[in-house]
């Protein structure tokens, strides 16, 4: 069996985490600097997906920075010493093909799709983008006024605002609380040396992968890698190891408890239940989403059937779970007509509790299990699923498991476990968070009491 741990390599080695006999072959190389390259070949596609990631997000932000790591996303496509913006984004977009980026509490991502012949353009852009930006004052500028649209855009949207007021709620005492785009207030304060600041500090090479899936072969991949990122300087220090994968060893993040309340003229109310979850190194992740799943992943789920198939009260409803390095969350998500807000939150919490006390059936179970194993498979059926499984496993798992050792360990997953984990998450009296029409914010504190 191949050495799927991703801790520790020297710089300048290589190694192969999985083999074609194991779903693909995976290969990973550690370069001067730090700077991390990882490849999955899959010799039946003509495309290629890559992704630079660096291991930067809102989490690591301080109160005066809030959205610096955003506000760098957007910063990087607007120039660099060699290129304009449309120097950027023109010539893959002349050959057909995709590029953009996200930024999320824990990592940022640089990301293109291409055929496989294009990617050593792909590789020298994103490259360029990330290791020579100018940061121009007038770009900041700009971009500062294409953030706030965002951010007023997101505001309009009830389901982005709900899911950031239980963060808010649920994570209040830590950075992973604040919305990734930041705030008005926030945007508006950060300066051009803050930001650039912030740039130097953290895009640094032994805070990056570059993840590449599709028809490629890892050297010739490595060579332009090499070339692309030592033009920026920074393959010259072998010293330097790669960033230790973020852990959450020390105590867990406080939980917040109570209700918050939006109150927006909106046709549909929006509530999330936000209940304690488990961290992403937590060997229970894997119950975790089996639980999720046969709570709420599909229509044949226990909070489907209840809500919406047997009463009729909601068009939406789902449970998910997030993992973070020292926390973690397991919610769930109701939109319905606000004259329906109570009817629906009480329905969710009986089944919380439910579920909590007497647990799942063996079906149910069962069932979750089989959905969950589905959608691994049929969510990694693209390039650009499979360049950022490998990149995630690097930047923050510091593991890799192959498809099949995936599958296994959610097969072995018992109803069993299920249960005893249920009564141990879902006990506990949620937060909640609510979008709506209503003025009285006491009547959802007292239903989470």
């Amino acid at each position: 069996m191949t050495d799927r741990l991703l801790l520790d390599q020297r710089a300048g080695s290589t190694r192969t985490l999985l083999t074609p006999e194991e779903g693909g072959l995976v290969r990973r190389t550690v370069l001067p600097g730090g700077l991390r390259v990882i490849t999955e070949q899959m010799p039946g596609v003509r495309s290629a997906s890559i992704g630079v990631w660096a291991a930067v997000g809102s989490r690591d932000e301080t109160t005066g920075l809030a959205g610096a790591s955003h506000f760098l996303e957007h910063l990087l496509f607007k120039g660099t010493r060699s290129r304009t913006a449309l120097d950027i984004s023109a010539p893959l977009e002349a050959v057909g093909g995709e590029v953009n980026a996200f930024t999320g509490k824990e990592y940022t991502c640089f990301h293109a799709r291409v055929l496989d012949e294009d990617l050593p353009l792909a590789v020298d852009t994103l490259a360029d983008m990330v290791t020579s930006s100018v940061i121009a004052a007038e770009d900041v500028e700009a971009e500062r006024t294409v953030i706030l649209e965002e951010i007023a855009m997101n505001d309009d949207d009830p389901d982005d605002v709900v899911h950031n007021l239980i963060a808010q709620r649920l994570w209040s005492a830590s950075p992973l609380a604040r919305p990734v785009a930041g705030s008005v207030q926030s945007i508006n304060a950060l300066t051009r040396a803050q930001v650039a600041g912030y740039y130097r500090r953290r895009y640094r090479p032994e805070s990056v992968v570059v993840a590449v899936a599709g028809n490629v072969e890892h050297r010739s991949v490595l060579r332009r890698v090499r070339s692309a990122f030592g033009a920026g300087g920074w393959l010259t220090d072998v010293s330097v190891r790669p960033r230790p994968v973020r852990r959450g060893s020390g105590p867990a993040v406080a939980y917040g408890r109570g209700a918050d309340l939006i109150s927006r003229p909106t046709e549909q109310a929006n509530l999330v239940l936000g209940l304690p979850g488990l961290r992403r190194s937590d060997e229970r992740r894997f119950t975790a989403s089996v639980l999720t799943a046969a709570l709420g992943g599909g229509m044949s789920s226990r909070l489907f059937q209840e809500v919406r198939e047997k009463r009729g009260l909601a068009y939406a409803v789902y449970s998910f779970s997030t993992h973070f390095a020292d926390s973690g969350m397991l919610g769930v998500y109701a939109g319905c007509a606000p004259s329906r807000v109570d009817e629906v939150l009480s329905l969710c919490r009986e089944q919380l509790v439910d579920v909590a006390s007497r647990g799942m059936s063996d079906e149910e179970v069962e069932r979750g299990r089989g959905q969950l194993r589905g959608s691994i498979v049929l969510g990694l059926e693209d390039s650009g699923s499979r360049m950022s499984r490998i990149a995630k496993a690097d930047l923050v798992h510091g593991e890799l498991l192959s498809i099949d050792e995936v599958l296994a360990r959610v097969s072995a997953v018992t109803p069993d476990q299920v249960r005893e984990l249920a009564a141990e998450l879902l006990v506990a009296a949620p937060s909640l968070a609510v979008v709506g029409p209503f003025d009285d914010a006491d009547r959802f504190a007292d239903a989470v009491a």
